[in-house]
């Protein structure tokens, strides 16, 4: 038989290998050349590897490691497997009926384990102690490729109804499945070759469950310390109830109820709960008669602007009279704006505001003055009075958005008195299968990616290439200032995500294989194929996904600058 070997180019360097070389072996070859641990290989510019492939053609290779954003996913998304076998290996297979994986607390991942176990600090530290022997062990993850119809079975037989469920409208014929030992999982997305990857990390006990945290890309060999957020758990909390009341916790029970119950009901049921918590807001500020400025943030997507409309309906419900202000019209002439580390423009800073003026005027309209606001000009960079001044009268209030309004410096010279902080964000309640969880920010980029071309004519490949300098922003500007709020406002729709399939899906196509934005296409593309499309009929006029996919009925104005 002949040998066949192969040209495999990685940076200026040239290597030939025998067929079938796995990239792990290549990878080993070059790991002291990279400071953390190398866990995916990229073939040729575009294609996304495991490192148990085998090498079957010349090739150019760069190697992905768990600073990446994408290999510090794959890091976590292993960490899950590891972490559910474990829990199975102490608490036993007939006593376990279920570990779930909830959503993101701190670095890490909230779950609970349902059965004839107790979770407490005894059992945690079993299952720790099993994880890191199973580290230690460097046991192999392996991979399978089974028809579908025969991984709907195996689930079946290991009691995982989820993943039977999911894979019911599965158009795909093959089902990939990875495996522990004896122990069978089905992962979205890519993994570790072995355990011996996933040193880092540790187990919190946490309301009526338990924490995995685990390090941030920004450092993957330093667990941070566990830093619970109260407010944003509960309402994360409260969410995932909501979903489980209604029968909604996965992707294949929204399916389930597109294909054999009524949409229209689930639809008006979920905007009927948002408005009863968007009324509840609006009574709590009319409750404390002092309140004279709402100030409302949040990341990127999270209906900002539809929320604040409804809040201002709600508003006028209870006798008030709301009056919009952005804070965008107080950024200061566009030479005075600061820069960032690569000499652009940096909008999203507090400097790019003009925090004093801001103050003086909201402090005179408290006072019962006259005061002429800023317009700001984004054509011509340069702020302007309005020509019509304001006053604010006994039921007046003032509805302010921006990102930096949780930043107590943005209103420091305001009574706290007067202050009332909202928190909105777009926190998905809806995981893939139990062990599958989907992670907010592909929410928001989804609804970003939405909107973006529909109003701006951004390409998908646009918005996906800025999306990591967003989510920056939003780490350093918006998330540390969340816990201020006086409430927290979930926008997120259970069913979004089956309206959003057929607008977001053509825009995904047209990502070009050879972009280094193609990836991430694929990987949402990919994602949507386990949904079952609605279509956008019975989506009333005023809700928040309308921001998004247009036709509602409040009057919304784009904001020039959106992050």
């Amino acid at each position: 038989m002949e040998n066949i070997s192969y040209q495999v180019t990685i940076g200026e360097t040239s290597r030939v290998y025998p067929a079938g070389t796995t990239y792990l072996s290549i990878a080993r070859e070059f790991q002291d050349q990279y400071e953390h641990q190398i866990v995916l290989v990229v073939q040729n510019g575009s294609r996304l590897e495991e490192l148990h492939r085998e090498l079957d053609r010349d090739c150019t290779l760069e190697f992905v490691t768990t600073k990446d954003r994408i290999g510090h996913d794959t890091y976590k998304r292993s960490m899950s497997f590891l972490l559910v076998k474990a829990v199975h290996d102490v608490g036993g297979h007939d006593q376990v009926e279920r570990v779930r994986i909830h959503f993101s607390v701190s670095k890490g991942y909230y779950c609970t384990v349902e059965g004839s176990v107790r979770v407490d600090e005894a059992f945690l530290k079993k299952v720790e102690a099993r994880m890191r022997e199973i580290v230690r062990e460097e046991m192999p993850i392996e991979k399978r490729s089974v028809r579908t119809r025969e991984a709907i079975e195996l689930f079946r037989r290991h009691g995982m109804y989820d993943k039977e469920q999911l894979f019911e409208y599965r158009l795909s014929s093959k089902v990939n499945i990875y495996k522990m030992n004896e122990f069978e999982d089905y992962y979205y997305g890519y993994m570790v070759p072995n355990a011996g990857y996933l040193k880092y990390f540790a187990l919190y006990l946490y309301d009526e469950g338990f924490v995995l945290q685990m390090p941030e890309a920004s450092a993957p060999e330093i667990v941070p310390p566990f830093e619970p957020s109260p407010k944003l758990f509960q309402v994360l909390k409260e969410s995932i109830l909501w979903g489980d009341l209604q029968g909604i916790d996965t992707v294949g029970a929204l399916n389930d109820m597109v294909t054999k119950r009524d949409m229209r009901e689930v639809v008006l049921v979920q905007e009927a709960y948002q408005e009863r918590k968007i009324a509840e807001i609006a009574k709590q500020i009319a409750d404390r008669k002092n309140v004279k400025f709402v100030l409302i943030a949040g990341p990127s997507s999270s209906g900002k602007t539809t929320f604040s409309h409804r809040l201002s309906i709600q508003l006028r419900v209870n006798g008030m009279i709301p009056h919009p202000i952005a804070v965008d019209n107080y950024f200061v002439d566009r030479e005075l704006t600061p820069r960032d580390a690569d000499g652009n423009y940096d909008f999203e800073c507090l400097e790019a505001i003009d925090v004093e003026q801001f103050n003086r005027d909201m402090q005179d309209l408290l006072d019962g003055k006259e005061v002429y606001l800023p317009i700001f000009n984004f054509k011509t960079g340069k702020r302007m009075r309005s020509s019509v001044p304001k006053k604010l009268g006994e039921q007046d209030i003032l509805v302010i958005e921006g990102i930096h309004c949780l930043n107590p410096k943005l209103t420091r010279q305001l009574n706290d008195e007067n202050k009332f902080k909202i928190y909105i964000s777009a926190l998905t309640q809806l995981n893939v299968d139990e062990h599958n969880r989907i992670p907010t920010t592909d929410g928001r980029l989804i609804r970003r990616l939405v909107r973006d071309a529909k109003t701006r004519g951004a390409s998908a490949t646009q918005t996906i290439g800025m999306w990591q300098s967003v989510r920056r922003g939003e780490e350093k500007n918006i998330f540390p200032f969340q816990e201020e709020a006086d409430v927290m406002f979930n926008s997120s729709l259970i069913y979004e995500l089956a309206v959003l399939k057929q607008y977001v899906e053509p825009l995904l196509f047209g990502v070009d294989k050879s972009a280094p934005e193609y990836a991430e296409a694929k990987r949402l593309l990919k994602f949507f194929d386990y949904f079952v499309g609605i279509g956008s009929e019975s989506v009333p006029t005023n809700s928040l996904l309308r921001e998004f996919i247009g036709g509602g009925c409040l009057d919304i104005e784009w904001r020039k600058i959106d992050i």
